[in-house]
C-alpha cells in the first residue's frame, strides 16, 4: 500500500500595494534583541538593506 499525501492547495493572495518600504532600523527594531544577538552568533547575519523581491522568487 502505498502512502496518500494530501496536495497542496496554492491560493493566491491578493496584490499588495507597492507604497515605500519601511526603514531598515524600524524593521530591526522589530526583533528582540537576543534573538538578533543569535542569529548573528550562529550565522553571522547582519542587516543591511530593504529589497522588495517579486512573489515569483519566494515560489
Amino acid at each position: 500500500m502505498g502512502i496518500v499525501t494530501p496536495s497542496l492547495m496554492h491560493t493566491e493572495s491578493p496584490p499588495v500595494e507597492k507604497g515605500d518600504l519601511p526603514p531598515m532600523e524600524d524593521l530591526v527594531k522589530r526583533i528582540p534583541m537576543p534573538t538578533r544577538d543569535l542569529m548573528e552568533e550562529l550565522f553571522r547575519a547582519k542587516f543591511i538593506t530593504v529589497k522588495r523581491i517579486p512573489q515569483s522568487a519566494l515560489k
